[in-house]
């Protein structure tokens, strides 16, 4: 049982893998380096060494830094203590456990949800405007997106008296529209799609319409056959 014991060795009594993408060889050939006293010796073995972690993995090979990626990750599997020579700046320990910065996102609060804040910023856009018939234009544009993109998050709920309430607040009562504007309606906004799906759904009618006058022309005929051959054997029957 002992001279089994020598001769197998289990995961679970193995040293954890520092990085598992190279696999127990590798590290093992990463510790036997480190015991090479010769300086000459263990420069070309390092050498070998990153050649054989190119083809054990050899995924990005394409990338410009990709050898030093590899030298790097030498230097970590030896736990930074291997002293070779290297074509490049020997990674630090405080490098890798140093946190990387938070990323810096921009801390916009969007007052209506449904509209986005671009929305929003193109009526502040337009509040700047000079007045006159292109600003009169644009004004009435991004009131009718309002209730487009308010039907695109909620089309049962859409009032056109909410939108005209939510336009005078996103535009802070400094834009205003004509006495006889009014919104266009839900089917005027969103009739393209509402009429592409009733094609759709014609189109599907007529062919199920199709499918089943064939199957049932199909069945006639089958039922038709199967009569006149009937009445084929009966008079067989009767003549003998």
């Amino acid at each position: 049982m002992d001279r089994k014991k020598e001769f197998m060795e289990y995961n679970t009594e193995r040293e954890k893998l520092i990085i598992p993408e190279y696999g127990r060889n590798i590290q093992k050939m990463v510790e036997y380096c480190l015991t090479i006293k010769d300086r000459e010796k263990r420069n070309a073995y390092a050498k070998s060494i990153i050649v054989a972690m190119s083809q054990v993995n050899p995924v990005g090979k394409e990338i410009a830094d990709y050898q030093q990626k590899l030298w790097d990750h030498l230097f970590i599997i030896s736990d930074y203590k291997l002293d070779v020579d290297c074509p490049y700046q020997k990674p630090k320990r405080e490098e890798k456990d140093e946190k990387p910065q938070p990323l810096k996102y921009k801390n916009s609060q969007i007052t209506y949800r449904p509209y986005g804040s671009l929305i929003e910023s193109m009526i502040k856009k337009a509040t700047t405007m000079e007045e006159g018939e292109e600003k009169d234009y644009i004004v009435g544009l991004i009131a009718q997106q309002l209730k487009k993109s308010y039907l695109q998050w909620n089309i049962n709920s859409c009032d056109d008296d909410m939108i005209l309430e939510h336009f005078r607040i996103l535009s802070g009562d400094k834009l205003h529209l004509s006495d006889d504007f009014k919104l266009k309606s839900t089917k005027d906004l969103l009739g393209t799609k509402n009429n592409n799906n009733n094609n759709k759904r014609q189109s599907n009618n007529n062919n199920n319409n199709k499918r089943n006058n064939n199957n049932s022309n199909n069945n006639n005929n089958n039922n038709a056959k199967r009569n006149n051959n009937n009445n084929n054997n009966y008079k067989k029957n009767v003549q003998k």
